[in-house]
């Protein structure tokens, strides 16, 4: 059995356009996985910690046969060989690939909240995930259409 899983990317140390770009290639690449969508690239003001670098973003759709916990420990795989260092929340990093959606699923673990907890309150996941799928219901929060305009005010730029 397989679920449309949506995995959001982020960075802003190093190279991030060039890291966010190579993530999306190990995203396509990935065994058990079928890469369906990925949107453009976006620029984002950082959140929590403002003073750092404004982030790259972006959001891949996936077909996968993977279960969403193993899902999780191949995004942490592909993280590690970026070079990402776990610190502190919202602090500045080389690669964050966060499982935003896994079917339909609502997962409540120490591991993995699923839908992401934070999803809906940050432009950098709903603009690019509204790209490449616009009808899209967040399970447990409604259509994603109705939640964009509570994120309005944050700075997003989409790269060309």
């Amino acid at each position: 059995m397989t679920a449309i899983a949506y995995i959001a990317l982020g960075a802003n140390l190093g190279d991030p356009l060039r890291t966010v770009r190579a993530a999306i290639t190990a995203l396509q690449e990935m065994p058990d996985a079928r890469f369906i969508a990925g949107s453009s690239l976006y620029r984002t003001a950082p959140v929590g910690l403002k003073h750092q670098p404004d982030f790259i973003n972006a959001v891949v759709e996936l077909e996968t046969a993977l279960a969403p916990a193993e899902l999780l420990t191949r995004l942490f795989a592909i993280e590690a060989a970026f070079g990402r260092v776990r610190s502190i929340r919202n602090a500045p990093r080389t690669l964050d690939l966060d499982l935003l959606l896994y079917g339909d699923q609502i997962l409540d673990l120490p591991e993995l909240t699923l839908p992401h907890p934070r999803m809906t309150e940050r432009a950098f996941v709903l603009a690019p995930l509204a790209e490449i799928a616009p009808d899209l219901a967040i399970p447990g929060r409604g259509p994603l259409a109705a939640l964009l305009p509570q994120v309005a005010d944050q700075r997003i730029e989409k790269l060309p």
